[in-house]
């Protein structure tokens, strides 16, 4: 009971989706260095190869132990740590930063990789994580949120910074607007390859997420300031990563809400 009432009380003081140091954020789409924690969902997931950890994808904290990423970006294959706290991607312990073995990745049993379909998957750290400054949960959306198009939200990972480029070694935000699904879904944009369950952002040939970005957070702000993660970067382009009507495109956790509910609490 007195670990439950501390647990509780952590979770009090720092809630989700509320950084200690909120993100610097404007109307000008353009990618930018991010003020260091100040999306302190973000997670690094790296796979180890040899005797080293490699970035390979971003994931979102949204609970004490638990991170929410893309099924493409997890193999049974690999071994697998997830990096929290971190600003600058090849500095090692970085004030505030941590690393934590996995105990088991929950891939969604529907999980179609050669439609792109339901591509969602739950990461359970070996240990509970505790929220600090540096590190604290993402906010999870209502069941079936849709925001509307225009809404301005924004992508965050150590992704590419353009196409065929490096991986960005500060972590990176971009204004990506949310596309309506009317309008991403005709013939010139993608068609019939996006579903209602998955979202756009972008697609004005200015900037996208890349590779590197995948499995991280579309990052959009509730009418009560709190952060949620309205999407997890999915795919986009084989042209490119800023490609014109070929918006990045994610999945809409809003359309899995009683799935992670239900391996939350299951496991």
């Amino acid at each position: 009971m007195k670990l439950l009432i501390l647990a509780l009380f952590i979770v009090g003081a720092y809630g989700c989706g509320r950084p200690t140091f909120p993100p610097i954020v404007n109307r000008v789409v353009g990618g930018d260095n991010v003020r260091a924690n100040s999306w302190p969902w973000q997670i690094s997931l790296q796979y180890l190869s040899g005797s080293n950890y490699y970035h390979t994808c971003g994931g979102t904290l949204v609970a004490d132990q638990w991170v929410l990423t893309a099924a493409h970006c997890v193999g049974s294959s690999r071994t697998y740590k997830v990096y929290l706290g971190k600003h600058r991607l090849s500095t090692t312990n970085e004030p505030g930063s941590i690393a934590m073995g996995v105990e088991r990745i929950i891939v969604h049993n529907q999980w179609d990789p050669q439609r792109i379909r339901n591509d969602i998957a739950l990461i359970k750290l070996q240990n509970r994580v505790q929220f600090s400054n540096t590190i604290m949960p993402a906010c999870l959306p209502d069941d079936g949120l849709v925001l509307p198009g225009g809404t301005g939200c924004y992508v965050t990972g150590w992704g590419r910074l353009w196409t065929g480029g490096p991986i960005a070694e500060i972590l990176q935000q971009a204004l990506l607007p949310i596309v309506s699904h009317s309008i991403c879904s005709q013939p010139d944009w993608w068609s019939n390859l996006v579903t209602e369950k998955m979202v756009c952002a972008g697609g004005d040939g200015q900037l996208a997420s890349c590779n590197g970005d995948s499995g991280g957070p579309l990052n959009c702000q509730r009418s009560d300031g709190a952060w949620m993660v309205y999407g997890i970067v999915s795919f986009g382009s084989s042209l490119g990563c800023n490609y014109y009507k070929k918006p990045s495109v994610f999945t809409r956790v809003s359309a899995y809400i009683p799935w992670i509910n239900q391996v939350m609490t299951a496991y």
